[in-house]
């Protein structure tokens, strides 16, 4: 054990963070995420690492204001993707030690002591923390948090401390060694799931993942039920993609979203044709007790209304792409570059 420990804080000690940002016509949420770093509690240097993914409206100005502050690299390049900015953001960055983030989110004031601390204690050339809902947020984010977080929705893989032995990172709060990053070759061309599919093959690769539960990002996510749908709807739209990649990986639970979904229907027609209501008592039964927790974590009725709404659709969003990308790839053995191409980003 002592041996382990020895190591780990050596490791650490060599360290060099570079922060890795894609942006894409957001520069309002990079000044918010860049005020968050200059709040950061560390006496580490760091630098941090933004590219612009082809965007038209610019973060320049915004980062021009923040120069004289902090270690910012600034890349424009033409539009590929998150994946391939993240790519094209670690080979460019200076440290030994990648922290990838999604420009939505903000920093709270201990998160690199957080992850200094981990990683001392235990070292891993990746880990990926959770995200939280800041104060600031508006009603519809919180509830949106709520859904993506909760045990009720998801089973907590986004930020449950019993996933660190096979846990895996998302992207907007993620760290990667070099060393992962050189031998594994960065993110995929698929998103979403360019994360995951990152995970699978770290593993293959023998390198270890975790997550570091205090090391969360406050993650403001979409700002309207519409662009949650359609993000939702990706999601599960790629599961079954990446279970055609990984099948070592496939989960039931993977199901679910759709079970529920195509459960609810057929309730109801139980219920109009044949007076049958015990399904439908327990899909009730399923959403005041997800009220009646979103209400205890959130303390607002309105939050917690909402968060009904977001489960909703969260589920269906979630539960109509699987089985469409599941019906195209396993039963009518589609490509899935040619069905779904909006899922995939081709380098220029």
């Amino acid at each position: 054990m002592a041996f382990i420990f020895l190591f780990s804080y050596i490791c650490c000690m060599q360290l060099e963070f570079s922060f890795i940002i894609p942006v894409y016509n957001r520069p309002d949420e990079i000044e918010e995420l860049l005020q968050s770093f200059t709040r950061l509690k560390t006496s580490l240097n760091f630098e941090i690492v933004i590219v612009e993914d082809g965007s038209t409206v610019t973060s320049e100005n915004i980062i021009n204001t923040y120069n004289q502050q902090l270690d910012i690299a600034y890349f424009k390049k033409n539009n590929t993707g998150p994946g391939d900015s993240r790519n094209f953001g670690m080979k460019q960055a200076k440290g030994n030690y990648f922290i990838i983030l999604d420009s939505d989110c903000i920093l709270p004031p201990k998160y690199l002591n957080e992850v200094i601390k981990s990683l001392t204690k235990d070292y891993v050339d990746c880990f990926g923390g959770p995200d939280a809902s800041h104060d600031s947020f508006s009603n519809i984010q919180k509830a949106i948090n709520f859904s993506m977080t909760s045990f009720l929705t998801t089973g907590g893989i986004r930020g449950n401390k019993k996933s660190v032995n096979k846990f895996q990172p998302r992207s907007f709060n993620m760290g990667l060694s070099k060393e992962a990053f050189d031998k594994s070759g960065g993110f995929g061309e698929i998103h979403p799931g360019e994360d995951p599919d990152l995970s699978i093959r770290l593993w293959n690769l023998g390198f270890k993942t975790k997550l570091i539960p205090e090391a969360y990002v406050f993650h403001k996510r979409r700002i309207s039920w519409k662009k949650f749908y359609k993000q939702v709807n990706k999601f599960g739209m790629v599961r079954p993609i990446l279970n055609s990649w990984h099948p070592e990986t496939k989960k039931v639970t993977y199901w679910f979203p759709s079970l529920f979904v195509t459960g609810f229907f057929f309730s109801i027609i139980l219920w109009g044709i044949f007076n049958f209501k015990l399904f439908l008592v327990l899909y009730l039964v399923y959403f005041l007790t997800a009220f009646t927790w979103a209400l205890f974590k959130t303390k607002s009725l309105t939050i917690a209304s909402l968060a009904i709404l977001a489960i909703c659709i969260q589920f269906m969003g979630y539960g109509i792409g699987f089985l469409k990308a599941t019906i195209a790839i396993n039963i009518f053995k589609r490509d899935p570059e040619k069905e779904f191409p909006d899922l995939f980003f081709k380098k220029t």
